[in-house]
């Protein structure tokens, strides 16, 4: 097909094979022309500047440098950044909206493993299994016939912090279970929250009366320890936080003084600093369940965000547009 659009991946080399295996590849290779041996980790080199020349759509991923104007300018005929990833927020500048180019992400198919994982974390700490595990492996306490209180998923009141894309997945990946869900969105208002089928609460309620709280907004600076000392202060004794979006929502000081006290539990997949310190107390902590930010997409999940960007090039070539468009405005509410 001679009439195939250019594109051009602009990405960490080493990623493209998982996002875009073989039988993705060749999708993706019957809508556009793009050479698998370009890769534009740099966008100074002399094949990325020939390439940049005819590219119409730029696929770009996880080590894609900024798009800024001398990118823009070496590509006249661009017409969208279909984004391999989650969030765009250091990858465009201004110039990009200022031209008006398309832009859409696979950030909806990156929430689906973030929310798996949050889905997991909510039904652990509802039985109790962080804090039975650890009985076991100390005390070889055993116990079957011993019937535990306070354990179990049945009326639990799990409390979401953000209807992001993640926040609305894990809610409907919730709707299967004996589970009352509250939110807190300030963006949301009571018809909405109808329709996702939640109980629309302000925050310090939903810290107050839910069992589980887990967070899923953005980082912005309105964010910034949105739960902090006063909002965990208010989480009923033996509560559970779970935090798969940014570190810097909760006060790790505040929150480590809660957990040092045996009153709250912790699943952490991201911290406030990250890499978190050699030192920091959370490591020790038995209520405090630790992991290497690993919710988002890894190993075979990164070929459903090829697939998703696929899909949306299908949609643009089509004459349709995005289904998971992007626009500037929506950057200071979005992760």
């Amino acid at each position: 097909m001679v009439d195939r659009p250019a594109a051009l991946f602009a990405l960490g080399a080493h990623h493209l094979p998982e996002l875009y295996p073989p039988r993705s590849m060749h999708r993706l290779q019957r809508l556009v022309r793009v050479d698998e041996t370009v890769v534009a980790e740099r966008f100074d080199t002399d094949d990325v500047q020939a390439a940049l020349a005819s590219t119409e759509y730029l696929i770009t991923g996880w080590g894609c440098p900024p798009i800024t104007t001398a990118v823009l300018d070496a590509a006249p005929r661009l017409r969208a950044i279909l984004h391999t990833a989650g969030s765009v927020k250091t990858l465009l500048t201004a110039e990009c909206w200022e031209r008006g180019l398309a832009v859409t992400s696979a950030a909806s198919a990156n929430a689906v493993p973030v929310a798996e994982y949050t889905l997991a974390a909510i039904l652990f700490a509802g039985k109790d299994v962080f804090r039975l595990r650890d009985r076991y492996h100390s005390d070889r306490h055993f116990t079957l016939a011993e019937v535990q209180t306070g354990v179990g998923n049945y009326g639990r009141r799990v409390g979401v912090i953000g209807a992001s894309r993640i926040g609305r997945r894990v809610i409907e990946l919730l709707r299967p279970f004996d589970i009352e869900v509250y939110l807190f969105d300030p963006y949301v208002d009571a018809g909405a929250a109808a329709e996702l089928g939640v109980r629309l609460v302000d925050l310090d309620t939903l810290l107050r009366t839910c069992d589980i709280v887990t967070v899923h907004a953005p980082a912005n600076p309105r964010t910034d320890r949105l739960v902090g000392a006063a909002q965990l202060a208010l989480m009923r004794d033996g509560a559970t936080l779970i935090n798969t979006a940014r570190g810097s929502l909760v006060d790790t000081h505040a929150l480590i003084e809660h957990l040092e006290a045996g009153r709250l539990y912790a699943v952490l997949d991201v911290t406030d600093p990250e890499p978190l310190q050699a030192d920091s107390e959370l490591w020790n902590l038995p209520n405090t369940f630790l992991t290497p930010h690993i919710a988002g997409s890894h190993g075979n999940e990164l070929a459903r965000m090829g697939d998703c960007i696929i899909d949306e090039l299908e949609r643009v070539l089509d004459g349709r547009p995005f289904a998971h468009a992007i626009v500037a405005t929506d950057l200071d509410r979005v992760a």
